[in-house]
C-alpha cells in the first residue's frame, strides 16, 4: 500500500466569530440569532450555561460563576470577535463589568455585549428616554429592572408582566398570546416598548407590533443581536425585525 503525505492549506481569513452564552433552559435565543444572521458571512458559536429555577437575583448571580469555563469551551484557544451573554435579568443581577471580566478571563481582549446594555445603547441611539416595559418576571426581578433603567436616566411610564418564576415556562409562552397582549399595551405616554427576557418568543412579531402601535418596539434578543452585529462591524441590511435595524 502506498502512503502519500499531502500538505494541507489553511484559510488565511475567517468570518467574524460571535460567541453566544445561552441559558441551559432557553428555547429561543439561538433561533433568533440564526434567523437574522442566516446567509450572512458571520459565524455563531454557542455554549449553554447552567441556570437555576425559580429565578431570583441570588440564582442569577450563582449562574455567573460558570461563565469562565463556559466561555473557555467555545472554540478553545481560538479568538472570538464578540461574546454575547444571553441573560437580561442575569446581567442586571451580576453587573456588566463583572460579566465582562469573567468572559475575558477565558477570552482576553474580547468585546462583550448583553441584552440590557444593548437595550440602553439602542434607546440612546434612537434618542428615547421614556419607555414602557413588558416582562415575564416576578416582582423581585421586575424591581431590579426598574432600578436599572432609573439609574440609566430612562423614565418608565408603565411596567406590565406575566409573573413567571421559571425560565423553562417563559420559553413556553405562546407567541400568538404574547402578540395579543403586546398590541394592547397603552403606549400613549411612552416613546417605545421594551420587552425583556431572551426566552420570550417576541423577535418575529416586533415588526407587526410596530405597525399596529406606531411606536418603537425593542426586545432583549433584538437589541442584543443588533449590538453584536455592530461590535463585529457588520453592515448587512436587515428587514422585518423592527426599525432598530435601520440605525
Amino acid at each position: 500500500m502506498k502512503l502519500s503525505r499531502i500538505e494541507p492549506k489553511f484559510i488565511e481569513k475567517h468570518n467574524p466569530r460571535i460567541g453566544l452564552i445561552t441559558l441551559a433552559s432557553d428555547f429561543r435565543i439561538e433561533k433568533d440569532f440564526n434567523n437574522i444572521i442566516h446567509g450572512k458571512e458571520i459565524d455563531l458559536y454557542c455554549n449553554r450555561i447552567k441556570s437555576y429555577n425559580p429565578l431570583s437575583n441570588e440564582t442569577l448571580k450563582k449562574m455567573s460563576d460558570d461563565i469562565p469555563i463556559v466561555v473557555k469551551n467555545i472554540l478553545p484557544d481560538q479568538k472570538l470577535d464578540c461574546i454575547a451573554y444571553g441573560c437580561t435579568s442575569g446581567t442586571i443581577a451580576v453587573g456588566y463589568q463583572s460579566i465582562c471580566e469573567k468572559i475575558n478571563l477565558a477570552k482576553p481582549n474580547t468585546k462583550v455585549t448583553t441584552p440590557i446594555t444593548s437595550a440602553i445603547n439602542a434607546l440612546k441611539t434612537l434618542k428615547i428616554n421614556k419607555v414602557s416595559i413588558f416582562t415575564p418576571y416576578t416582582d423581585e426581578i421586575n424591581q431590579s429592572v426598574i432600578n436599572y433603567f432609573k439609574n440609566e436616566k430612562i423614565e418608565i411610564s408603565e411596567l406590565s408582566y406575566f409573573d413567571i418564576a421559571s425560565d423553562l415556562d417563559i420559553g413556553k409562552v405562546d407567541p400568538q398570546h404574547l402578540f395579543d397582549v403586546l398590541v394592547k399595551q397603552d403606549l400613549s405616554n411612552s416613546d417605545a416598548l421594551f420587552v425583556s427576557c431572551t426566552a420570550l418568543p417576541v423577535l418575529s412579531i416586533i415588526d407587526e407590533i410596530e405597525k399596529r402601535l406606531g411606536k418603537v418596539i425593542l426586545s432583549s434578543n433584538q437589541t442584543l443581536i443588533w449590538d453584536t452585529l455592530k461590535q463585529v462591524d457588520n453592515q448587512n441590511k436587515i428587514n422585518g425585525y423592527g426599525v432598530l435595524f435601520n440605525n
